[in-house]
């Protein structure tokens, strides 16, 4: 066994004891309980984790895992000493929804949202960004990464772009030391180089670099930036290891390092979710297991302990700052904002299959706390408008949805406000900027 999956056994088998007998079905000889494809970022550590954390929960006993030549089987035993297998293939997000496509799975996991290809790829299987169907398990930042004894501290999204382009070719044409950059991505097939690209690359219309070396596994990544000097590349969260994350400023935003609150938050700029997605008729009673477990507080310990930012509801203490909206800075001062925030796409207010799951997070946290009713606050924020009253307008319409849905929790939040285009956390001049700006804000006295 690697060393990589003996550590992921450890950490599955944290988890508390149960009782020596499964309620799911056990699969015939010869055949896999559940079959899981897609994303590398997932497929590396965190879905094997969650895999045996189900496996142990479900009572299952001498879970090994084994490595296959594109990602890992694990495989535990009833009482009846019949094996239960469950297979974890990473080639990549897209490789996930072209095996759903051809019932060669069960899950999808995915490092990026489904495209539109995607959706028509699986139209028959039904909405597949229903809330049916489209699972948010974690949370990661991508890292842009550099050489530990490398000066530079920050870059923008333009800086970036130019430099992984091989526009700018030097450190010191960005302000630092070190010569000729050597450009590392990840190849095309991963869900991250999606991410990296369409928050920086793709919105000013550039493309990596011919001459970037291209890499399919974060870990190797990460590794050969740690023996380059003039290296940069970006990973998932979980890998950055020895190299060193720069933090990014996107428009006129402060820049920011990808921090397990900030990427909570998804104020990070390259902040994204990790997905399962299940097509809405799937029959398969370990794929529906699977997705609660992840989703449990017992699955989001699993998350945490590899390395991702679980979607466990916490506080922040945010600082007073003079920029700060004066009731802003009121609220700032009297209460603390909670981890979860609710975005919204363009001319929308309805929340998405995130935040219909966040809602009763905020709920549950609430009442846990022993927090009375009205101890919630909600702040809306809009990407930029011609029209500032019309950007205070739609703010506040959108933190009306979310009072909405949190009263159908049992939540009355006690002040909701629009405070308009007021303290972007991205730029406005490309979309993933302004859905980041676009935003619900939840605060507790």
């Amino acid at each position: 066994m690697s060393q990589r999956l003996a550590g992921l056994l450890l950490a599955a088998c944290a988890l508390p004891a149960v009782a020596a007998s499964t309620s799911l079905p056990v699969p015939n000889a010869g055949q896999t309980a559940l079959r899981i494809e897609g994303s590398n970022t997932l497929g590396a550590r965190l879905v094997p984790a969650l895999v045996q954390g189900l496996m142990q929960q479900q009572g299952l006993q001498s879970i090994k895992v084994e490595e296959l030549s594109q990602g890992s089987r694990i495989t535990g035993l009833t009482a009846a000493n019949q094996p239960v297998p469950v297979e974890v293939i990473s080639e990549g997000s897209g490789s996930g929804f072209t095996a759903l496509s051809q019932s060669r799975a069960q899950l999808a996991a995915s490092s990026r949202p489904i495209k539109d290809s995607e959706m028509q790829l699986l139209a028959n299987a039904g909405d597949m960004q229903s809330a049916q169907a489209e699972k948010v398990v974690a949370l990661d930042g991508v890292a842009v990464i550099v050489h530990p004894n490398n000066p530079i501290a920050q870059l923008s999204t333009e800086q970036l772009a130019a430099a992984f382009a091989g526009e700018v070719q030097t450190w010191e044409q960005l302000g630092a030391s070190g010569g000729p950059i050597k450009i590392m991505a990840l190849d095309q097939l991963s869900g991250t180089f999606d991410t990296f690209n369409s928050g920086v690359l793709s919105p000013l219309g550039k493309q990596v670099s011919a001459n970037a070396q291209r890499f399919s596994s974060h870990v190797t990544l990460a590794e050969n930036v740690v023996r380059e000097p003039s290296a940069i590349g970006f990973v998932g969260l979980p890998f950055v290891g020895a190299s060193k994350a720069v933090a990014i400023a996107d428009g006129n935003a402060d820049a920011l390092k990808p921090q397990n609150e900030l990427v909570a938050t998804e104020d990070y700029p390259l902040s994204r979710r990790l997905y399962f997605y299940v097509q809405p008729g799937e029959s398969n009673a370990w794929a529906k297991a699977l997705i609660e477990f992840a989703q449990s507080p017992a699955g989001q310990q699993l998350v945490a302990a590899n390395g991702f930012v679980s979607q466990e509801v916490r506080t922040l203490q945010v600082p007073v700052e003079t920029q700060m909206p004066e009731s802003y800075k009121q609220l700032a001062s009297q209460a603390k904002r909670l981890t979860v925030t609710f975005r919204f796409k363009e001319g929308q207010a309805k929340l998405d299959s995130k935040a219909q799951q966040d809602v009763q997070r905020i709920a549950d946290f609430i009442k846990a706390n022993g927090k009375a009713n009205k101890a919630v606050a909600l702040v809306g924020f809009s990407d930029a408008k011609e029209d500032a009253a019309r950007a205070e307008l739609v703010s506040k319409l959108r933190a009306m949805a979310v009072r909405r849905e949190l009263g159908k929790a049992g939540i009355m939040p006690r002040d909701v406000q629009g405070l308009g285009q007021a303290m972007p956390v991205a730029s406005n001049d490309v979309e993933s900027g302004r859905i980041r700006n676009r935003r619900v804000e939840v605060w507790v006295y």
